[in-house]
């Protein structure tokens, strides 16, 4: 999608879509809403982000279930998806976004550095990918917050061309 940031073209597609967004990010501390309202407008499809950081924020302000926190921990498949619902939820978007994980530098919950889910819930369906980042923290950081976009960008434009070929 041209030279333009990940930011601008996940913002392009919300708009042509007529979509709204909203993160709930943990170890990414919410870069990636960062990223996207570094673009001009973004307020028109970015309605907010939380940042959960903790297991009492997952679970007051995202509905996260302390047993999936307790049987799953916070680094799982099942609380990134269960995020992604809640933040959507909780702010009435279309898309929710989640991440969580280890940006390290040192393993988290028995959980080890790097290793991070990122969810995407949309069309009551939530897509989850598990991602492993070998770098530093504030390089994982970014990296994760840019895969985050990118997969809320790949789902978009998925649903567009199923959309398309109906």
């Amino acid at each position: 999608m041209d030279d333009d940031t990940l930011g601008a073209c996940l913002g392009r597609l919300l708009k042509e879509q007529g979509k709204t967004i909203a993160f709930a990010e943990s170890c990414s501390g919410g870069l990636a809403s960062s990223l996207v309202t570094d673009v001009a407008g973004s307020s028109e499809y970015l309605l907010g982000s939380v940042v959960s950081y903790t297991n009492m924020a997952k679970e007051k302000l995202l509905h996260v279930q302390a047993d999936t926190l307790e049987h799953f921990s916070a680094v799982s498949r099942e609380t990134a998806c269960e995020m992604a619902v809640g933040v959507r939820n909780l702010l009435g978007s279309d898309i929710g976004v989640s991440i969580t994980g280890n940006a390290g530098p040192g393993a988290s919950e028995g959980k080890p550095v790097g290793l991070v889910y990122i969810a995407v819930a949309m069309n009551d369906v939530v897509y989850c990918q598990e991602h492993h980042f070998m770098s530093t923290r504030t390089e994982n950081k970014l990296r994760i917050a840019q895969t985050a976009i990118s997969m809320a960008i790949d789902k978009l434009l998925e649903a567009k061309n199923t959309e398309d070929n109906n």
